[in-house]
């Protein structure tokens, strides 16, 4: 699997390191991707997703994956979170359609 955050698309970088002589050698930049299984509120279970620690802190800060979801734009996700962000807004759709 790729070094990319499902959720945000942050990627591996490159980039040089710059000695003191000014000697540039090649180098990577990696991303600081979790392994996280987070809870979706609105379908009812736990999915198991592969974020970088800055997306943990947006998902936490919207107000959990389905928040983080509905406002995320889908070409910045993963096939998969683009799924799980199908399945949240029909079921969320259902569920306003229902009531």
């Amino acid at each position: 699997m790729a070094r990319r955050c499902e959720l945000t698309g942050k990627d591996v970088q490159t980039g040089n390191n710059v000695s003191h002589a000014h000697n540039k050698t090649r180098r990577r930049f990696l991303p600081n991707l979790c392994d996280v299984s987070l809870m979706s509120e609105v379908l009812g279970r736990k999915v198991r997703l592969k974020i970088s620690a800055h997306a943990l802190r947006t998902v936490e800060h919207r107000g959990g994956l389905d928040g983080f979801l509905l406002k995320a734009k889908s070409r910045d996700l993963s096939i998969k979170a683009q799924r799980l962000k199908r399945q949240v807004t029909k079921r969320q759709t259902e569920e306003t359609a229902s009531v």
